[in-house]
């Protein structure tokens, strides 16, 4: 009998500890890692944007449409992040699940013609359902985990945001395993698996208490360098397909590779969830127990409520021009209106409107240079990838510096959009290779800007409603990516090819898609871009000017008090519970001892 208590209070034990890691902090950040992988489909455009095109008979100008409300879609979160603050998280991800699957599904159909042609303000608006489903992502996964992790919130969103970079990659290596090389199948992949890992960890990611771990950014690091690792065992791959025929059993061994080092911050999860454990089991406060805590008068607590008469926190639509000092809790109309963010607003357009008008088009302009097909899919997962890294360094990096030495974020900023004019003349004046440089370069700098937007905000505005703040900020990009991609590089791109044309001597209805061919297709376009850029990176440095003093103070500070806080609460806890213990057995002991003197 002895035994079997044993055993059953082992069971118990494991099953007990089991519960604790999926509720815990580390679990959550390792379900929003694989939703986050999951969550870049829309870097993937360049790939089965050629079918769309070829199957449905569109002209670059259309299929441009197309990719501006892709990015629409991707772009403009306000909804998530109104929803996010009215409902639980769990709830956004299965709305953004459904969307996924049911926008990309419905393309997928169209595709393969088991649907009638649809119209194309039809094929637009389940592009934009299916690309709107990432905000729901990253404000599900991405904004718990910033406000869950918010002194590492640099590092938090290069980690993250730098999963996403990974994403293409990742669902370009799962899809030739399973399907093969069909980019129609593509669509279907992408369609149902980002929404299978939603409704797998939809319960697992939710808000939690501010705690900070003296090992935490070791932790981070860690993790850091597992995704590194994957991000190079992807690059290998992606080179080795390019130069050698893999059969259908190399890719699925690729796959596997893949998805087993996916799983690894997984290990490393549950680690940090047990040293948790063992130091709740066996707590070590650092003052000892004081008995006048627990004696049976009233409970002391050093944060008393506030009085039933003070008033109340004003709410995001009133003192709309009574701006708090940054770094406070600005609210919605606040902060939408403040100088910071339509500066901040200006250098997004900019800078993101051109990076994705080159990511839209990247799949034409290895067309228009004369490289193959499967050269052309290596260019979307060399740019995926430096995508990644780009996130990486830009949370990472801007973190440690700012840390350091008050390197502010928005000076950063600037450097990354001047990196990125140099990608656009790459493609404006191409040479021999140079489209391969150009996607590293673009990707890195697409990838580097959205973390440092995405920190700004936090920074400058607080997170009391970062979930509605982050998606707006993300407002520009697709604003940038209508006017620089349907309305600049489509019609040029197309004049160009009308040209091609009327010199053969055939008009448009003679040819089922408009293709041209050269070095002149894109070069106004990206010249263009390249000066639009260069615009961004000027405006980035108002705002390096503007919050100079800001970023020279101490911006965590309140985050570390907050922390401080709880950890005193939890001490004051334990020692509570230390001593109630102690008093139950010495009650217990000298009840023993009587019974035994009966």
């Amino acid at each position: 009998m002895w035994v079997s208590r044993t055993t059953a209070a082992g069971g118990a034990e494991v099953c007990s500890f089991a519960a604790h890691v999926v509720r815990g902090r580390w679990f959550s950040l390792f379900a929003s890692f694989l939703i986050m992988a999951g969550a870049g489909a829309t870097y993937l455009f360049g790939v089965y944007s050629k079918e769309i095109k070829a199957s449905l008979g569109y002209d670059q100008t259309t299929l441009n449409l197309l990719g501006f409300f892709k990015d629409l879609g991707a772009n403009v979160g306000v909804l998530s992040g109104l929803l996010a603050e009215v409902t639980p998280t769990w709830f956004v991800l299965l709305v953004g699940a459904a969307m996924n699957f049911g926008g990309y599904f419905m393309i997928w159909l169209a595709v393969t013609g088991k649907i009638a042609k649809p119209k194309v303000w039809q094929m637009c608006l389940y592009i934009c359902l299916g690309a709107n489903s990432q905000n729901f992502a990253n404000t599900g996964a991405l904004v718990t985990s910033v406000k869950n992790f918010p002194e590492s919130r640099g590092v938090m969103l290069g980690l993250l945001k730098g999963f996403t970079g990974l994403s293409g990659a990742i669902l370009t290596q799962i899809y030739l395993a399973v399907y093969g090389n069909d980019s129609k199948s593509l669509i279907l992949l992408i369609g149902w698996l980002p929404a299978a890992i939603s409704v797998v960890f939809v319960y697992t990611i939710r808000d939690m208490k501010v705690v900070r771990q003296p090992n935490e950014l070791k932790i981070f690091y860690q993790f850091l360098y597992v995704s590194i690792f994957l991000a190079l065992f992807l690059m290998a791959m992606t080179i080795s397909q390019k130069l050698v025929s893999f059969s259908q059993a190399s890719y699925a061994g690729s796959a596997t590779v893949v998805c087993a080092i996916l799983f690894v911050p997984l290990f490393i999860a549950i680690r940090e969830e047990l040293a948790i454990w063992n130091q709740r089991k066996n707590p070590t406060p650092r003052n000892p127990p004081i008995p006048i805590l627990v004696d049976s008068g009233p409970t002391l607590h050093p944060h008393p409520l506030p009085p039933a008469g003070q008033p109340k926190s004003p709410s995001c639509f009133s003192d709309i021009f009574d701006k708090p000092e940054r770094g406070e809790d600005y609210t919605i109309l606040q902060a939408l209106l403040s100088t910071d963010m339509l500066v901040l607003f200006l250098a997004t357009f900019c800078g993101l409107g051109s990076s994705l008008t080159a990511v839209d088009n990247l799949g034409q302009i290895g067309e228009s240079l004369g490289y193959p097909t499967k050269t052309i899919k290596t260019f979307v997962s060399l740019l995926s990838i430096w995508n990644y890294f780009g996130r990486i360094f830009s949370g990472f990096v801007s973190e440690s510096l700012l840390a350091k030495y008050k390197f502010p974020r928005p000076l950063m900023m600037t450097l990354v959009l001047l990196l990125s004019c140099i990608g656009h003349l790459l493609i404006a004046f191409p040479v021999p290779g140079s489209v391969y440089i150009a996607s590293v370069i673009i990707g890195f700098s697409f990838g580097a800007q959205l973390p440092l937007i995405f920190a700004i905000i936090s920074e400058l505005f607080g997170l009391k409603y970062y979930s509605t703040l982050f998606n707006c900020g993300q407002l520009a990009s697709p604003l940038g990516s209508y006017i620089l991609n349907v309305k600049v590089a489509g019609p040029l791109y197309d004049h160009k090819a009308l040209q091609e044309l009327r010199k053969k001597g055939l008009g448009r209805s003679s040819v089922k898609e408009l293709t041209c061919i050269g070095v002149h297709c894109y070069r106004l376009a990206f010249v263009i871009l390249a000066g639009v850029t260069f615009f961004g990176a000027l405006a980035s440095l108002i705002l390096v000017a503007r919050t100079r003093e800001f970023y020279r103070g101490d911006i965590y500070k309140k985050f570390r008090e907050q922390a401080e806080a709880v950890d005193g609460n939890e001490n004051e806890g334990s020692s509570k519970q230390q001593y109630l213990q102690g008093k139950s057995v010495v009650h217990e002991e000298e009840e023993e001892e009587q019974n035994q003197r009966k």
